[in-house]
């Protein structure tokens, strides 16, 4: 009798030492979670890209403007009450992912394309809109399509999914990589590249503002946009994003801002 009864002693405090590391590991979860940090701190800081109109640039009074500061704004309302509570942090194309994973950034709203390659290091929301890729050229240039520009060179801005894309769709072709958008334009503009690629949201930016330049008819991807933050504790975070988005979507907010900024 001594025996079991110290055996049943022994398995209690197992038990309640297994449940007490349960409980407490699950309590340092929660507390660790990317939304309660959101919440707990007041604001949310957001890496957008500020070199890519319309999605993100500086305003004439140096303050973040665009397609994604305004998505930011309507995220910011939803998670801590204030669409105050935004702090823009810039990023570019090749360092977005990395900011978000490292925790720098909470959220990436920055044209990123969903990918399975890119969803194996970082989390997305759903889709908020989409893209497909495109290429632009001089209005005088004889360019219709790919089958043209199979020996000629090609800018594409390092880190986007047209870089990859590009070197698939055209393997003989001289591909030239830029920093920025507007460095890939400026580069066309001077006869640099015969023709620049990227998303036709971006690049039909150019060709309405610039009639020097045209945006070529066919598109050769579709690319999901996402809003991007680091995997490890952020499952709560994407509940509360994907309920967001469909929200604005079903209040037709995406597409007054689609309309806003030229993308309709």
């Amino acid at each position: 009798m001594k025996k079991l009864g110290l055996f049943f002693i022994l398995f209690f405090i197992v038990i309640a030492v297994i449940y007490a590391i349960f409980f407490r590991e699950t309590d340092e979860f929660v507390q660790k979670d990317l939304y309660n940090e959101i919440i707990q701190r007041g604001y949310i800081k957001v890496g957008v890209n500020v070199n890519s109109k319309p999605f993100g640039f500086y305003d004439k009074n140096g303050n973040v403007a665009g397609y994604d500061a305004d998505l930011a704004t309507y995220i910011a309302q939803y998670l801590v009450k204030n669409r105050a509570g935004v702090k823009f942090i810039p990023v570019t194309p090749s360092n977005r992912l990395i900011k978000a994973s490292t925790g720098e950034v909470d959220i990436v709203i920055s044209t990123v394309t969903i990918t399975p390659q890119r969803e194996e290091i970082i989390s997305f929301s759903i889709p908020y809109d989409s893209a497909g890729q495109a290429f632009l050229v001089k209005s005088d240039s004889v360019i219709k399509g790919l089958q043209d520009l199979s020996d000629l060179t090609i800018g594409v801005v390092y880190g986007t999914t047209a870089e990859k894309n590009i070197q698939r769709l055209l393997p003989t072709a001289n591909i030239r990589g830029f920093r920025s958008y507007p460095d890939a334009y400026e580069a066309l503009k001077s006869d640099q590249i015969n023709a620049m690629t990227s998303d036709d949201t971006i690049l039909n930016h150019f060709a309405i503002n610039d009639k020097s330049v045209k945006l070529l008819p066919r598109r050769y991807s579709n690319e999901p946009y996402g809003i991007a933050f680091k995997k490890s504790n952020s499952v709560r975070l994407k509940e509360e994003l994907d309920y967001i988005i469909k929200d604005l979507q079903r209040k037709n907010i995406i597409n007054r801002l689609r309309k806003k900024w030229g993308l309709e």
